[in-house]
């Protein structure tokens, strides 16, 4: 691996290396993603960036936060929580760097202090699984449906991270409801579209943004960044294409 490098995604250079998403950097929700990023560095958040040397675009990366600060509906006070992590295209999959992107995270943890590192993971396509954590020394400590763990590497005693109630705010939630945060720009990308089909379904929505990290630990599903929620009924919870809602529209809500 020497000829890789990691690059600290920081105020100073997120607008010459961009959102590490692999999104168009002149997609509107890149631009997004950015703005958010801006108040979350003053909280702590992390993305580190892989790159091949000499290449100019990463093949990799990994964002964590202060567990204070998890878009998750965890308690992970303490600890490091690692948000999300990717790797592409899938010929540099299965070759040792989701593990170098993890201990980079390890690492600071140790650094810090942190009674250890946790994360949310997920056998869907859209979060990490829990195969790599595992080959790392992580230990699940909580289970939700469908395949939700939440896996904690301890370096010192400590409170386990817990999930939240997420199921009990629901209740909170009558008619079509999209609940969303910018954490996530492929989240960001698809609300306006999504916004417009059940516009043109005269179906009457409400979109409420999560603004803070407080509000995403009380969202009504683990993952936090996408809700979309039908009478106290979660419908989805994680980015879902344009087919994918009007088809949820038309079976639930016919």
């Amino acid at each position: 691996m020497n000829n890789i490098k990691i690059i600290g995604l920081n105020p100073q250079n997120a607008a010459e290396y961009g959102c590490p998403c692999f999104l168009n950097p002149k997609h509107e929700a890149h631009l997004i993603k950015l703005e958010w990023l801006k108040e979350r560095f003053s909280e702590g958040m992390k993305i580190k960036l892989l790159f091949l040397e000499n290449e100019k675009k990463p093949f990799g990366f990994i964002e964590y936060v202060p567990g204070e600060y998890a878009w998750r509906a965890v308690d992970a006070s303490g600890y490091i929580f690692i948000h999300c992590m990717w790797i592409s295209p899938n010929k540099y999959k299965n070759k040792g760097f989701g593990s170098l992107l993890v201990n980079e995270c390890i690492k600071d943890a140790e650094n810090e202090g942190k009674y250890g590192v946790a994360v949310v993971t997920s056998e869907g396509s859209f979060m990490a699984g829990k195969a790599l954590f595992l080959k790392n020394g992580f230990k699940s400590v909580a289970s939700a449906k469908p395949s939700f763990e939440l896996m904690v590497k301890t370096q010192k005693e400590g409170p386990l991270p817990e999930f939240k109630d997420w199921e009990t705010q629901l209740e909170k939630y009558n008619g079509l409801n999209i609940i969303y945060a910018n954490q996530c720009p492929w989240v960001a990308r698809s609300i306006k579209e999504l916004c417009e089909i059940a516009d043109e379904k005269v179906l009457k929505s409400k979109v409420t943004e999560l603004k803070t990290a407080k509000d995403a630990q009380n969202a009504p599903s683990i993952y936090a960044t996408f809700n979309l929620v039908y009478n106290g009924k979660l419908l989805a919870d994680h980015y879902i294409s344009n087919r994918r809602f009007l088809n949820i529209l038309k079976k639930e809500l016919k």
